[in-house]
């Protein structure tokens, strides 16, 4: 079943926001994150706000998405009112936002352009299964304002992407990265997933040595989540396949990390790898430096000055909220100053520009302390004041993060 939405205060049918939020408006980057909740099947794995045809059900359909996505747009415009805000990044995700025509796509980025502009510059990225696109669709995105693609490739092993329920071939995604290449996409991204059932140390290095020599700029690497509620989580629990083990896991990172660099691809965020700052995911960047961005579609999390809010999770309850004209915010929470601060330290020390040790609270200057003695912070940086992670702080930084958020 599709992701359930946490507990939060109401959220107000208008939108508006709490003056806490608007204030500093158009001072910090400013974003927009585009849900795209259709799937052709759902992947064993995963857990995100996504339906099939089958489970959609009557009052929402591919054909008027991109109109209800475009009221919700202005929506965002009459609640953040006439501040300058130039979107510097979007961001289409999923589910499979290429399920939708190009045309489509280009519509909605062009109301995000109307209501607020677009930078000269901007980043806009879309999320792609490499069986939804061909040359035809890649040459529409590009002519319709994208210069980004982001394909999920999980694997280059026929029996891993089985295990995952993924219905593309193993081949398929390295094509879709030389085709948006010959396309001008400039900078394009493969997602792998590492420590899938089933797979071994020589299917996980086939993968990165697929990926690297498909040529993307770009590389996330993320270790399998088992979730409850997911087909995987039921065929782990029946005892059909093996719970992944954490130090697989970290030995794959590893191994990673050793490929990826060597091909030119150099960490900057602890699960991602670019061949230079250009190349960095700047959307991503964003969220893990506390920019601001209005996430469009159901389900979505926005977050402006300190306000999250997310909205209903049924493509049809989001459309009848506002087709009456009414907000599709579900409900929402305004965090605390402890809390920015709490959420700053643990994505910014996932960074390569990482976190000053100034700014640590006094009571857990003893782990720093610690952690540089046991090798998770470099030396150096630390020297100029950054707590910066090295490899072996990259395999233990969840832990790290807890000590330090005394």
């Amino acid at each position: 079943m599709p992701s359930t939405l946490p507990d939060g205060d109401p959220a107000p049918a208008s939108g508006e926001l709490p003056d806490s939020a608007l204030s500093g408006l158009g001072e910090r980057p400013f974003g927009f994150y585009v849900h795209v909740p259709f799937c052709v099947t759902r992947c064993g794995y995963c857990d995100f706000n996504t339906y099939t045809a089958a489970e959609l059900g009557p009052g929402a359909s591919h054909r008027d998405y991109a109109d209800t996505v475009v009221e919700e747009i202005r929506l965002a415009r009459r609640v953040l009112g006439q501040a300058h805000l130039p979107v510097e990044t979007v961001f289409f995700g999923g589910g499979t936002p290429t399920l939708l025509p190009p045309e489509d796509l280009a519509r909605i980025l062009t109301a995000i352009d109307s209501e607020f502009g677009l930078r000269p510059d901007a980043e806009v990225t879309t999320e792609a299964n490499p069986e939804s696109v061909d040359p035809s669709y890649l040459d529409k995105l590009l002519h319709g304002g994208f210069n980004r693609i982001s394909f999920g490739m999980q694997s280059a092993r026929e029996h891993v992407l089985q295990v995952l329920d993924r219905r593309h071939t193993p081949g398929r995604a390295a094509q879709a990265v030389r085709e948006a290449k010959e396309a001008g996409f400039e900078h394009v991204n493969l997602d792998l997933i590492y420590s899938t059932p089933g797979e071994s140390d020589d299917d996980w290095r086939a993968s990165l040595a697929a990926a690297i020599e498909a040529g993307p700029d770009h590389v996330s690497a993320y270790s399998l989540i088992v979730e409850d509620g997911t087909r995987l989580a039921a065929r782990i629990k029946r005892g059909e396949l093996p719970m992944p083990d954490d130090d697989v896991a970290a030995d794959r990172y590893q191994i990673a990390d050793e490929m990826l660099t060597g091909a030119g691809l150099h960490w900057y965020e602890v699960s991602n790898w670019a061949v230079s700052e250009a190349a960095r995911c700047r959307h991503n960047l964003l969220y893990w430096t506390g920019g601001d961005w209005w996430a469009a579609g159901p389900g979505a999390h926005s977050h402006v000055g300190g306000t999250r809010w997310w909205n209903v999770k049924h493509p049809a309850a989001y459309a009848q909220r506002l087709a009456s004209g009414a907000s599709p915010a579900h409900a929402r929470e305004v965090l605390s100053g402890d809390d920015r601060e709490a959420e700053r330290l643990m994505l910014e020390l996932r960074l390569v520009s990482g976190y000053p040790v100034a700014e640590v609270a006094p009571a857990a200057r003893t782990s720093v302390a610690g952690a540089l003695g046991r090798g998770l912070l470099e030396p150096e940086a630390f020297r100029s004041g950054r707590m910066v992670l090295t490899l072996k702080g990259r395999l233990l930084a969840d832990a790290l993060i807890r000590d330090l958020l005394v």
